[in-house]
């Protein structure tokens, strides 16, 4: 992949002066308006002309660009690898990492970086623009210039948030508990099973209570294997079991993410169930998780969700959708045994969930 590469001259450069890779893979952030009124891909070498006031950080910037910017909707396997790639080519060189992406599917990105990155010890930090940057209101700038901070920013010599996170309109998440909730708003991201990891005022509050801690006998495995024989299936009122068994059936199917009512609950008819035990006798593996934003799996609570257990689909607890399907194409393509997938999907890998 021929990346492009821009070293922006920023600041006063010492050998105290802190460095970030900014790796730019598209997204309304990196837009500007030409002379016709159209969007188009922003060129990163004359950032410096849109915020000044970035040559006053000290901050040594590099960018990397994918030389073709994406928009976040065509996101796939391919350019996960392709980040994870740049962050461990250049682990060892940069204080931290900043991702400039899409809104619409960043959690699910930084969340399967949250695996691909094991060992991480250093900020990747997500971030992205509801307005592109040359728009009068947008929120580009703010973002991209306090995710900057976050990257560098050192206590005693080591990162404040030493994880993969997504900043947007104030607050710090962690990467794998954010969803989007917002398309017109600048409050675009929530993270309601977990606190937020920061909010940036006149200063930037860390909460280093909920932050992963700092472990500096680690060091980074870049996993590359994925697999995306999955898919997500939400219930709803009216399901069929043709449905249900159409879906099941499709060739070279390994995982389904079961989006269930409430706190794990679905149908208890028998055509129900009977296609779940089948599906899972075959080898599918299913992981239940919760259709509400902040919802919780707890298998057993009711009769109904009881008899998910029985049948073998697993608890997804309080992970998001955007999480369990990552995770679950990760684990995939980690373990060839679906007994052992099954047990690690119940172990937090990167914090992504409650047990």
């Amino acid at each position: 992949m021929n990346y492009k590469i821009v070293r922006l001259n920023t600041g006063l450069r010492t050998s105290k002066t802190s460095s970030v890779l900014i790796i730019y893979t598209g997204g309304t952030l990196g837009m500007a308006y030409d002379d016709s009124g159209s969007l188009v891909p922003f060129n990163f070498g004359k950032i410096l002309e849109k915020i000044p006031i970035l040559s006053n950080m000290n901050i040594a910037i590099t960018v990397i660009s994918f030389p073709e910017p994406i928009d976040s909707s065509n996101v796939s396997m391919k350019h996960w690898t392709d980040m994870a790639y740049i962050v461990n080519e250049n682990y060892d060189s940069y204080d931290g990492f900043v991702v400039l992406h899409g809104t619409d599917t960043m959690a699910y990105s930084a969340s399967m970086m949250s695996y691909m990155l094991q060992g991480l010890n250093k900020p990747v930090i997500f971030t992205g623009a509801q307005l592109p940057i040359s728009a009068m209101r947008s929120d580009a700038r703010e973002n991209l210039m306090t995710s900057l901070e976050i990257a560098t920013a050192k206590i005693n010599g080591n990162p404040i948030v030493p994880e993969v996170c997504v900043f947007f309109n104030h607050m710090l998440l962690r990467g794998n508990r954010a969803k989007k909730v917002q398309s017109v708003h600048f409050d675009a991201f929530e993270s309601e099973n977990f606190p937020s990891l920061a909010e940036a005022g006149i200063v930037i509050d860390y909460n280093t209570a909920a932050i992963r801690p700092y472990e500096p006998k680690k060091e980074l495995i870049y996993n590359t294997q994925l697999d995306n024989r999955v898919m997500i299936l939400k219930l709803f009122p009216g399901i069929t079991s043709k449905i249900m068994d159409a879906c099941f059936d499709i060739p070279g199917l390994r995982g389904v993410v079961l989006e269930t009512y409430g706190s794990g609950n679905s149908p208890s008819e028998g055509w129900f169930m009977n296609s779940l035990a089948r599906a899972v006798k075959n080898g599918l593996i299913i992981l239940n998780v919760s259709q509400c934003n902040g919802g919780r799996v707890i298998q057993g609570r009711y009769e109904t969700s009881k008899e998910l257990l029985n049948v073998g689909v697993v608890s997804g607890a309080d992970i998001t959708t955007e999480a369990a399907i990552t995770k679950l194409m990760f684990l995939l393509g980690q373990y060839s045994s679906a007994d052992e997938v099954k047990k690690r999907l119940m172990i937090p890998i990167a914090g992504e969930m409650t047990t």
